[in-house]
């Protein structure tokens, strides 16, 4: 099997010429004219620009962009996925429990007003700033503002209301002299 010539493997000059798509002239000129340009580069020392090759390298540095980009764009996927799912253990881990429902407490969410049956403990707790509404994906929960404001750093969009304490603390105290009446508790 070795020894066999018809089972080697021929050149493509040799097949060419086998199937009958070009003559022995023809391959003598393609002889004679890579000979000539190889001796003019020896003689010159000029380097012959292969296009092929210079395609084929702007295709390379084309694709290895565009698959740059697209890992870029994957990453950044997975690091929002990876953000709801910190988002939403957080929500889950943290939730306080309604115990009662007693008072309906009415908040805003994208301008469009939300309700929340609560007791009036959670609601002086919400009101005083120590805890915050967040949405935690079909429904509404109440965690601590420690971790609405983690919440808030990772996305701020899950965050419905976190009263500042502060800022609250000086409106009661000009307040306090007037009593808000139970019919306008909101």
């Amino acid at each position: 099997m070795k020894g066999n010539p018809a089972l080697k493997k021929l050149s493509l000059q040799e097949q060419l010429l086998k199937t009958g798509l070009t003559n022995e002239n023809k391959v003598k000129q393609v002889r004679a004219e890579k000979r000539k340009q190889v001796k003019k580069q020896q003689k010159n020392k000029l380097d012959t620009v292969d296009e092929a090759k210079l395609l084929a390298q702007q295709a390379k540095v084309k694709q290895q962009e565009k698959d740059k980009q697209l890992n870029q764009l994957r990453q950044q996927k997975d690091q929002k996925k990876q953000q709801l799912a910190q988002i939403f253990q957080l929500i889950k881990g943290n939730k306080v429990v309604i115990d009662e429902d007693t008072i309906a407490y009415h908040f805003s969410d994208q301008s469009k007003v939300k309700t929340l049956y609560i007791s009036e403990a959670i609601r002086q707790k919400i009101i005083s700033g120590r805890l915050a509404i967040v949405n935690a994906q079909s429904d509404y929960a109440l965690v601590s503002t420690m971790i609405a404001e983690k919440i808030q750093a990772l996305d701020d969009r899950y965050v419905v209301l976190l009263l500042n304490h502060t800022s609250n603390t000086i409106e009661d105290e000009n307040y306090q002299d007037y009593p808000v009446p139970d019919d306008l508790i909101w």
